[in-house]
């Protein structure tokens, strides 16, 4: 989940999705078929993210993956950047505030997702990642002066945190502590993203283009990563991985990561950052289908049971129940 500032009426405040952040702008615009297009486009590419880490983990260590995921991501949004005229952000104090947010935004969350996949099904690991919007309402009330929940957004996210315990409870009983770990690694994760959208603000970064601004995060992120997957995992000690694994980790960054965030702001263009928030919906629902029928992974009732809760956590902090829209 990435973070970036936007200009102008249809993308006004910070959103979270699996990667970005806004607050939604109190109407949204009528979306068009191009934009549905795109949404749905958008969760089965960021829904997919989950699978190709599955695949990829078979072949490669967490810290080694982390890294060829932002490396390779980087490359060709640098060459977009380039054809496109735009500038890439520039001074000390510019890139140390990207670094932190390189740290909070994806280092540490997709390193927590990355381990926790060892552990949990993919499916799961997404509706996790869906509990972004719970941890920013909360964020956002402690530590901002003009965003304190209402009592509606409240109930949300104590709807939503049910369906978190829901979920834990069973592998606590049963004693399986690795689950339940991975589990509170995915919460922490989406915790990072919701700081992340706060430490954004008070860094006030601006006049980079939102697609600079996620290049300079990535970019970041993969040196920050560079020296832990060296000392950690020394990949030169390593078998060579397979070709599935190898493809998965192309598919990952190039696709997942790349083209996913080219594609997101075409819709924060078009569609706006409330509308933007059905992607949010979405996701989990291609990543279980995805580890259901090309890993062989299960979803018990239990699990079914707390994902509903979380939906609906969502939906009531959506507001689109409520409005009719």
């Amino acid at each position: 989940m990435f973070v970036h500032r936007s200009r102008g009426p249809r993308a006004a405040g910070l959103y979270h999705r699996s990667r970005l952040a806004y607050r939604p702008a109190m109407t949204s615009p009528a979306m068009s078929g191009r934009d549905w297009t795109l949404i749905l486009l958008l969760s089965v590419i960021w829904g997919g993210a989950f699978y190709f880490n599955a695949m990829a983990l078979r072949g490669f260590p967490t810290n080694t993956l982390v890294f060829g995921r932002m490396f390779i991501a980087t490359l060709p949004l640098l060459v977009v950047i380039a054809m496109t005229g735009q500038r890439m952000p520039r001074g000390w104090k510019t890139w140390r505030g990207l670094t932190l947010l390189g740290t909070l935004n994806i280092v540490v969350p997709i390193i927590l997702f990355t381990w926790a996949q060892t552990q949990i099904a993919s499916g799961l690991a997404s509706v996790l990642n869906a509990t972004t919007p719970l941890w920013g309402v909360l964020a956002a009330h402690f530590l901002t002066a003009d965003e304190k929940a209402t009592p509606v957004r409240i109930g949300g996210v104590l709807l939503g945190l049910a369906g978190v315990v829901v979920m834990m409870v069973p592998d606590l009983e049963q004693g399986a502590t690795g689950r339940a770990l991975a589990v509170a690694a995915c919460l922490l994760g989406t915790l990072c993203f919701a700081l992340a959208s706060i430490v954004a603000r008070r860094l006030n970064i601006g006049g980079i283009t939102p697609m600079a601004l996620t290049t300079g995060q990535l970019a970041s992120s993969a040196l920050i990563m560079l020296p832990i997957m060296l000392v950690v995992d020394q990949p030169w000690t390593l078998p060579v991985p397979g070709m599935d694994a190898v493809l998965a980790l192309l598919a990952l960054a190039l696709v997942s990561t790349t083209l996913a965030y080219w594609l997101y702001f075409k819709v924060l263009e078009s569609a706006g950052a409330t509308n933007s928030l059905l992607i949010t919906f979405l996701i989990p629902v291609t990543a279980i289908l995805l580890g259901v029928l090309a890993l062989g992974e299960t979803v018990t009732p239990i699990q079914f049971g707390g994902m509903a809760l979380i939906a609906a956590g969502l939906l009531v902090m959506d507001g689109r129940v409520f409005r009719g829209s």
